[in-house]
């Protein structure tokens, strides 16, 4: 393919399309896989979002305040037995 008539920005915009169609398919692939060894009994099915990495992912979280120090407190000191 000749770059040439191309700006960087739409050079830009091709290789993430192309990756991304890529992921698209590999993932569909891998879920694939994993679905035809899993045990229908012991879980879920996966999805091909589980392995594509530009598949949207739920926000994490953030912890504020008492709510950070409890998570803190609960990960890091052990309470004692009396």
């Amino acid at each position: 393919m000749n770059p040439d008539p191309f700006t960087l920005r739409e050079l830009v915009w091709m290789v993430e399309g192309r990756g991304k169609f890529e992921w698209s398919q590999t993932a569909s692939l891998m879920a694939l896989a994993v679905n035809l060894m899993r045990d229908p009994k012991k879980g879920k099915a996966a999805s091909p979002a589980d392995f594509n990495p530009f598949a949207p992912r739920p926000p994490v979280p953030v912890l504020k305040g008492k709510e950070m120090l409890a998570a803190l407190k609960a990960a890091f000191i052990k309470e004692r037995k009396r």
